[in-house]
């Protein structure tokens, strides 16, 4: 009788932890290498970054003086394994330098989706949302799962 209460006791605790597990992992566990912006979208965010970001970040996007590079290793490892919405929000409330906050949030998930083209990550036919929230779910990732 005791090795059945246990036995019960060992699946009904895997059960509940497999749920919890569940529970934390992103709902629909998307990622930089799940297609998450299109090509038209990064398009639309050169254009912007041409305008409002190159003349620091360079043509590039290898950095330049005290501005970052937004492609290379140090970029991914930056970001490696961080929500997209970490990433966005910085652009967001930091970028333009010379005039923080000024953009609007789909020109900063344009850009978001420029940068990550030439980062080499895959486009699809869903474009990258421009809502902080629905961005909590998709993971930053430097390296193909």
């Amino acid at each position: 009788m005791k090795s059945i209460l246990a036995v019960a006791l060992v699946v009904i605790a895997g059960a509940v932890c497999g749920s919890i597990a569940r529970a934390a992992a992103p709902q629909n566990g998307r990622t930089t290498w799940s297609g998450i912006f299109t090509d038209a979208q990064a398009r639309r965010g050169q254009a912007i970054y041409e305008e409002q970001c190159a003349s620091c970040h360079g043509p590039d996007l290898a950095g330049a003086d005290q501005a970052p590079a937004l492609v290379g290793a140090e970029f991914n490892a930056g970001w490696n394994d961080l929500a997209l919405s970490d990433l966005f929000e910085r652009i967001r409330i930091s970028m333009p330098a010379d005039k923080p906050g000024t953009l609007k949030p789909e020109q900063v998930a344009d850009v978001l989706a420029f940068v990550l083209s030439k980062g080499g990550f895959p486009a699809s036919e869903t474009e990258l949302p421009a809502q902080t929230d629905t961005l909590k779910d998709m993971k930053f990732l430097s390296k193909q799962p």
